[in-house]
């Protein structure tokens, strides 16, 4: 029986996962601890999302769950604590920013933030908060024109990748006398297993009680694989074997890797690791 085996909650967009053992389901992705899935971003003095594509020492970037409060640690840094208690309507500043083409205003997590990670990244920049009175969404291009609320993912609340087609790849890999590479790499927010490898590129539906995801788009691969979460630098990029068989021709043929999900029913519904899961199958 397929079954859940990690659910991973990314507070801040592009910086360390924090794993669980088990996560609300919203319709805009992961929450614990009243935490939600990608609601912080760091971004320049400009306001432009940053990255590990340009940034990978945000990967050393590790936050941590405390009652209402989050700490990030990182090599060579004080320990820096975000409040995550909601913020007062209205009271909270804010700032314009940028992440692809959405230009919306978040809130400004003030200077002492904004100066811990200038420091570690060597550049002037910003940490902002989603701000739940923007309304951002995913591409209906892929959610049948569904409104589907997003917070700073680069596009869909969730991330599903089966761990038979990690290890197909790192079969590949290994086949070159590459390395393997972890799962990490690919930022998955549901990693499941019991399936065959790439049978979520399949599927149109997981169901797990009574909350059911649509499968919606293929995730298409930058270089962000390439950086070691565990070092921020980076590597051997696996791309160039994703390309040889991961060409997509939804995706205009770019390699993807991964499946990006949207809540179609069970909004507020809870997932655990070991949960037993059933794909429905699209074909």
């Amino acid at each position: 029986m397929p079954t859940i085996t990690t659910l991973t909650l990314y507070p801040i967009k592009s910086c360390a996962g924090i794993a669980l053992q088990a996560a609300t389901i919203t319709a805009a992705g992961l929450c614990h601890q009243q935490v939600h899935d990608r609601e912080w971003m760091v971004v320049d003095g400009a306001g432009q999302f940053l990255s590990q594509r340009s940034h990978p020492r945000m990967a050393l970037i590790v936050p941590a769950l405390q009652a209402g409060s989050m700490t990030l640690q990182a090599p060579g840094m004080a320990p820096l604590e975000i409040p995550t208690a909601p913020l007062p309507t209205g009271l909270a500043p804010v700032i314009a920013v940028t992440i692809w083409d959405d230009h919306l205003s978040a809130h400004d997590c003030g200077g002492e933030a904004g100066r811990w990670l200038s420091q570690l990244l060597g550049q002037p920049c910003r940490l902002v908060r989603f701000d739940p009175a923007v309304k951002r969404l995913a591409s209906k291009k892929w959610t049948d024109d569904a409104d589907v609320p997003t917070r700073f993912p680069d596009g869909f609340p969730m991330l599903v990748i089966s761990q038979g087609s990690l290890d197909d790849l790192n079969q590949k890999l290994q086949a070159q006398g590459r390395a393997a590479v972890p799962m990490n790499r690919y930022r998955p927010n549901l990693v499941i297993d019991g399936v065959d490898a790439f049978e979520e590129d399949f599927a149109a539906t997981i169901e797990a009680g009574p909350l059911r995801l649509q499968l919606v788009k293929p995730c298409t691969r930058c270089p962000m694989p390439a950086v070691d979460q565990a070092t921020g630098e980076f590597g051997p990029d696996p791309m160039d074997i994703l390309q040889t068989y991961r060409g997509n021709p939804r995706v205009d043929g770019a390699p993807t890797f991964g499946v990006n999900a949207i809540v179609q029913d069970g909004a507020g519904e809870t997932l655990h690791v070991g949960q037993e899961i059933a794909l429905e199958l699209d074909f």
